[in-house]
Protein backbone atom coordinates (compact mmCIF):
# COMPACT_ATOMS: atom_id res chain seq x y z
CA UNK A 1 0.00 0.00 0.00
CA UNK A 2 1.53 3.47 -0.87
CA UNK A 3 0.50 6.63 0.89
CA UNK A 4 0.46 9.81 -0.23
CA UNK A 5 1.54 12.73 1.58
CA UNK A 6 -1.03 15.25 1.71
CA UNK A 7 0.02 19.15 2.59
CA UNK A 8 -1.30 20.81 5.76
CA UNK A 9 -3.65 23.74 5.51
CA UNK A 10 -0.84 25.79 6.55
CA UNK A 11 1.43 24.80 4.70
CA UNK A 12 -1.08 24.79 1.48
CA UNK A 13 -2.12 28.50 2.54
CA UNK A 14 1.67 29.49 2.45
CA UNK A 15 2.11 28.05 -0.71
CA UNK A 16 -0.78 30.28 -2.17
CA UNK A 17 0.91 33.02 -0.54
CA UNK A 18 3.78 32.35 -2.48
CA UNK A 19 2.00 32.00 -5.60
CA UNK A 20 0.39 35.46 -5.31
CA UNK A 21 3.77 37.32 -4.13
CA UNK A 22 7.01 35.55 -6.27
CA UNK A 23 4.55 34.55 -9.57
CA UNK A 24 2.11 36.95 -10.04
CA UNK A 25 3.10 40.41 -8.55
CA UNK A 26 6.17 40.28 -10.32
CA UNK A 27 4.52 39.33 -13.52
CA UNK A 28 1.93 42.50 -13.38
CA UNK A 29 -0.91 40.03 -11.78
CA UNK A 30 -1.69 42.46 -9.50
CA UNK A 31 -5.41 43.13 -10.32
CA UNK A 32 -7.24 42.75 -6.85
CA UNK A 33 -10.13 40.51 -7.63
CA UNK A 34 -7.61 38.43 -9.47
CA UNK A 35 -5.41 38.46 -6.70
CA UNK A 36 -8.57 37.74 -4.10
CA UNK A 37 -9.79 34.67 -6.25
CA UNK A 38 -6.49 33.00 -6.31
CA UNK A 39 -6.49 33.81 -2.69
CA UNK A 40 -9.39 31.83 -1.96
CA UNK A 41 -9.64 29.34 -4.33
CA UNK A 42 -7.47 26.01 -3.22
CA UNK A 43 -5.78 24.94 -6.52
CA UNK A 44 -4.70 21.78 -4.76
CA UNK A 45 -8.58 20.51 -4.86
CA UNK A 46 -8.25 20.25 -8.75
CA UNK A 47 -5.38 18.40 -9.11
CA UNK A 48 -4.78 14.22 -8.91
CA UNK A 49 -3.78 13.33 -4.92
CA UNK A 50 -0.32 12.64 -6.41
CA UNK A 51 0.26 16.24 -7.13
CA UNK A 52 -0.95 17.85 -4.57
CA UNK A 53 2.39 18.88 -3.41
CA UNK A 54 3.10 20.78 -6.37
CA UNK A 55 -0.01 22.75 -6.85
CA UNK A 56 1.36 26.09 -6.54
CA UNK A 57 4.86 25.67 -8.58
CA UNK A 58 5.17 27.85 -11.80
CA UNK A 59 4.47 24.75 -14.04
CA UNK A 60 1.48 23.12 -15.48
CA UNK A 61 0.33 19.95 -13.92
CA UNK A 62 -0.78 16.65 -15.88
CA UNK A 63 -4.56 15.18 -14.75
CA UNK A 64 -4.55 12.56 -17.11
CA UNK A 65 -6.30 11.13 -20.63
CA UNK A 66 -3.84 14.46 -22.52
CA UNK A 67 -6.01 16.80 -20.24
CA UNK A 68 -3.73 19.57 -18.02
CA UNK A 69 -3.97 22.22 -15.22
CA UNK A 70 -2.38 25.85 -16.45
CA UNK A 71 0.57 27.37 -15.00
CA UNK A 72 -0.78 30.09 -11.99
CA UNK A 73 0.40 33.00 -14.07
CA UNK A 74 -1.44 31.66 -16.81
CA UNK A 75 -4.51 31.80 -14.90
CA UNK A 76 -3.88 34.90 -13.66
CA UNK A 77 -3.31 36.41 -16.96
CA UNK A 78 -6.12 35.11 -18.00
CA UNK A 79 -8.31 36.35 -15.90
CA UNK A 80 -6.92 39.77 -15.26
CA UNK A 81 -7.55 40.50 -18.99
CA UNK A 82 -10.94 39.23 -19.24
CA UNK A 83 -12.38 40.76 -16.01
CA UNK A 84 -15.36 39.18 -15.79
CA UNK A 85 -18.43 42.30 -14.96
CA UNK A 86 -21.64 41.29 -12.39
CA UNK A 87 -23.89 41.74 -15.26
CA UNK A 88 -22.38 39.43 -17.77
CA UNK A 89 -23.07 35.91 -18.47
CA UNK A 90 -20.06 34.01 -19.67
CA UNK A 91 -18.77 30.97 -20.79
CA UNK A 92 -15.96 29.06 -19.67
CA UNK A 93 -14.44 26.40 -22.33
CA UNK A 94 -12.87 24.18 -19.48
CA UNK A 95 -9.80 22.43 -20.01
CA UNK A 96 -10.20 19.68 -17.86
CA UNK A 97 -9.88 21.14 -14.31
CA UNK A 98 -13.12 23.20 -13.15
CA UNK A 99 -10.27 25.37 -11.74
CA UNK A 100 -10.65 28.45 -14.19
CA UNK A 101 -14.35 28.14 -13.85
CA UNK A 102 -14.37 28.11 -9.95
CA UNK A 103 -12.55 31.33 -10.56
CA UNK A 104 -14.78 33.15 -12.75
CA UNK A 105 -18.42 31.85 -11.00
CA UNK A 106 -18.87 34.69 -8.33
CA UNK A 107 -17.47 37.62 -10.20
CA UNK A 108 -20.18 36.81 -13.68
CA UNK A 109 -23.55 37.24 -13.45
CA UNK A 110 -23.93 34.04 -14.14
CA UNK A 111 -21.57 31.44 -16.10
CA UNK A 112 -21.98 28.19 -17.93
CA UNK A 113 -19.30 25.72 -18.18
CA UNK A 114 -18.67 23.50 -21.47
CA UNK A 115 -15.79 20.83 -22.50
CA UNK A 116 -14.33 21.08 -26.09
CA UNK A 117 -15.92 18.53 -27.02
CA UNK A 118 -19.58 20.47 -26.43
CA UNK A 119 -18.19 23.21 -28.54
CA UNK A 120 -17.31 21.14 -31.56
CA UNK A 121 -21.08 19.00 -31.30
CA UNK A 122 -22.21 22.18 -31.80
CA UNK A 123 -24.58 21.94 -28.72
CA UNK A 124 -26.49 24.92 -28.02
CA UNK A 125 -29.04 26.50 -25.23
CA UNK A 126 -28.69 29.50 -23.08
CA UNK A 127 -28.33 33.20 -23.57
CA UNK A 128 -25.36 34.28 -25.71
CA UNK A 129 -21.94 35.24 -23.63
CA UNK A 130 -21.08 39.00 -23.16
CA UNK A 131 -17.35 36.98 -22.08
CA UNK A 132 -16.08 33.45 -23.33
CA UNK A 133 -13.37 32.54 -21.81
CA UNK A 134 -11.23 29.56 -23.05
CA UNK A 135 -9.13 27.21 -20.80
CA UNK A 136 -6.06 26.55 -22.87
CA UNK A 137 -4.64 27.54 -26.16
CA UNK A 138 -5.91 27.02 -29.52
CA UNK A 139 -5.12 27.30 -32.92
CA UNK A 140 -8.53 28.14 -34.35
CA UNK A 141 -11.86 29.46 -33.39
CA UNK A 142 -14.86 27.12 -33.76
CA UNK A 143 -17.64 28.99 -35.99
CA UNK A 144 -19.78 26.90 -33.41
CA UNK A 145 -18.21 29.02 -30.27
CA UNK A 146 -18.44 32.05 -31.62
CA UNK A 147 -22.26 31.98 -32.58
CA UNK A 148 -22.46 31.77 -28.93
CA UNK A 149 -20.92 35.00 -28.59
CA UNK A 150 -23.22 38.28 -28.39
CA UNK A 151 -22.28 40.99 -31.17
CA UNK A 152 -19.55 42.73 -29.21
CA UNK A 153 -18.65 40.20 -26.80
CA UNK A 154 -15.23 39.33 -26.02
CA UNK A 155 -13.00 36.28 -25.71
CA UNK A 156 -9.67 35.79 -24.03
CA UNK A 157 -7.83 32.53 -24.62
CA UNK A 158 -4.32 31.12 -25.30
CA UNK A 159 -3.40 31.12 -28.92
CA UNK A 160 -0.98 29.15 -30.31
CA UNK A 161 0.88 30.94 -33.59
CA UNK A 162 3.78 29.31 -35.24
CA UNK A 163 4.17 26.95 -32.12
CA UNK A 164 4.06 29.70 -29.66
CA UNK A 165 1.27 30.36 -27.29
CA UNK A 166 0.39 33.66 -25.57
CA UNK A 167 -2.87 34.99 -23.85
CA UNK A 168 -5.09 36.99 -26.72
CA UNK A 169 -7.67 38.73 -26.69
CA UNK A 170 -10.29 39.11 -29.32
CA UNK A 171 -14.05 40.94 -30.19
CA UNK A 172 -17.48 39.80 -31.91
CA UNK A 173 -17.77 42.48 -35.02
CA UNK A 174 -19.36 41.11 -38.38
CA UNK A 175 -19.85 37.78 -37.07
CA UNK A 176 -15.88 37.50 -37.04
CA UNK A 177 -13.35 37.34 -33.94
CA UNK A 178 -10.13 38.99 -34.57
CA UNK A 179 -7.48 38.38 -31.91
CA UNK A 180 -4.94 40.51 -30.38
CA UNK A 181 -1.98 38.59 -29.20
CA UNK A 182 -1.11 40.15 -25.70
CA UNK A 183 1.75 38.31 -23.52
CA UNK A 184 3.74 35.09 -24.47
CA UNK A 185 3.50 32.46 -21.97
CA UNK A 186 3.04 29.05 -21.71
CA UNK A 187 -0.38 27.38 -21.92
CA UNK A 188 -1.59 24.26 -22.96
CA UNK A 189 -2.70 23.34 -26.20
CA UNK A 190 -6.33 22.14 -26.47
CA UNK A 191 -6.22 19.88 -29.65
CA UNK A 192 -9.98 19.74 -30.30
CA UNK A 193 -9.36 23.39 -31.50
CA UNK A 194 -6.13 22.81 -33.96
CA UNK A 195 -6.18 23.21 -37.76
CA UNK A 196 -6.92 20.71 -39.89
CA UNK A 197 -3.43 19.51 -40.88
CA UNK A 198 -3.61 19.70 -45.11
CA UNK A 199 -1.61 17.63 -47.25
CA UNK A 200 1.79 19.21 -48.45
CA UNK A 201 3.73 17.81 -51.47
Amino acid sequence: MTLIDTPSMESTSAARKAMIDSQLRTSGVTAPFVVRRMGEVAREDYVPASAKGVAYMDRAIPLGDGRMLASPLAHGMLLQEAKPAADEHVIVVDGGSGYLAELVRPLAGSLKVISPEEVLAASRGGNKADLILIDGAIEQMPDSLAKRLADDGRIVTGLVQGGVTSVAAGRKSSKSVVFIPLAEIGIPRLSAFDKPKGWSF
